[in-house]
């Protein structure tokens, strides 16, 4: 008996993916449409991908002491105080100078790459018997894989072009995902 047949025992990460396959799907066409927006302005989705972080950094430090303070006798606080300093400083650092935390966002994003693509490739191994051509998912994880190393050895050039890259890495990613969406949609019951 073949393991792609649906209904067989052992292959529980295969039914509960093809479920849900329009979820990869719709990951697809969002990572594609961040992509070419980021190509028609990377300037702009630079500066507000930073600022937009500065701003979640300063708000969550905010509340973060807010619960320091108000929290009540029940427990000690000051690791909260300190996450809520910690975020004033990074919010405040974002305003006061972009550029440095343009270069901390990269290495972020560099560090969720590499992530993202040896949990894709390991995921996809694991997949391999279970569904033909699972290549787009290692496909799309070697992508991020590479994608993330490259931003880490050259993040001086990569901060320059760090909009094109995430903008061609989130057209490609995406046109991976949708065509292992409708790969997975095969398989649904």
């Amino acid at each position: 008996m073949s393991t792609l047949s649906p209904g067989l025992p052992g292959t529980p990460l295969l039914h509960a993916l093809a479920k849900y396959w329009w979820l990869f799907l719709l990951r697809g066409i969002v990572a594609i449409i961040f992509g070419v927006l980021s190509f028609m302005w990377p300037g702009i989705t630079l500066l507000t991908l930073v600022l937009f972080w500065g701003a979640f950094a300063l708000v969550d430090g905010v509340l973060a002491l807010g619960h320091a303070i108000m929290g009540g006798g029940v427990a000690p606080r000051w690791w909260l105080a300190l996450v809520g300093l910690a975020g004033l400083a990074a919010g405040i650092v974002t305003f006061m100078n972009p550029g440095l935390t343009t270069v901390v966002l990269l290495y972020f994003v560099a560090g969720w790459a590499i992530a993202l693509g040896v949990f894709q490739i390991v995921g996809a191994i694991q997949l391999r018997k279970q569904i033909e051509n699972e290549w787009t998912l290692i496909l799309s994880g070697v992508v991020s894989l590479l994608i993330g190393i490259l931003l880490i050895v050259r993040p001086g050039e990569a901060a320059l072009a760090f909009i094109w890259v995430i903008a061609a890495y989130a057209i490609v990613f995406g046109v991976l995902m949708i065509g292992f969406a409708f790969r997975l949609k095969k398989h649904q019951h």
